[in-house]
């Protein structure tokens, strides 16, 4: 007679969950997204591990978030795909679940991350979350950055090398 296993069932935190919800309302393929704001607030409270998909250069010389993980979703100036990122992701996250870690990527605007959650939660992890607005937020009229949204416009922690 074979032994039926349930699987772990992470509990995630209400805002997680309602963003989860809209993401399914939405047909997101992968589990949402958060305001820069809650990712901050999550990663503080240890419900999350943030993740920054932003090449090496971009995290060196635009900043980066203290005590962030980084992954690179492409690399170089061409930004070009980096093809080992969702091995590297796993491998970066197996002290915390691995595929069941509760992630939040962030890159510049909140696009790069949003194609590298969709390519986690193809690979089969399963509380991948992006970080709306990114860390310099859209770009303006102006051809600026960080001017209405984004990590840093909201005065978030962040540190320059």
């Amino acid at each position: 007679m074979p032994v039926e296993v349930e699987e772990e069932v992470i509990a995630l935190p209400e805002a997680l969950e309602q963003a989860r919800a809209r993401a399914a309302g939405s047909n997101l393929p992968y589990a949402g997204g958060v305001a820069p704001q809650k990712a901050w607030e999550l990663v503080q409270n240890g419900q999350a591990v943030l993740v920054d998909v932003r090449s090496g250069e971009e995290r060196k010389f635009v900043g980066h978030v203290p005590g962030s993980q980084h992954v690179a979703w492409a690399t170089g100036t061409a930004l070009t795909r980096n093809p080992r990122f969702v091995r590297e992701l796993e491998a970066r996250l197996a002290k915390d679940g691995g595929k069941e870690a509760v992630v939040l990527l962030l890159c510049r605007s909140g696009k790069r991350s949003a194609l590298a959650a969709e390519a986690a939660a193809k690979a089969g992890f399963t509380n991948v979350f992006n970080v709306l607005e990114g860390f310099e937020g859209e770009i303006d009229a102006q051809q600026h950055r960080g001017g209405s949204d984004g990590w840093r416009f909201h005065k978030l922690p962040w540190v320059q090398d």
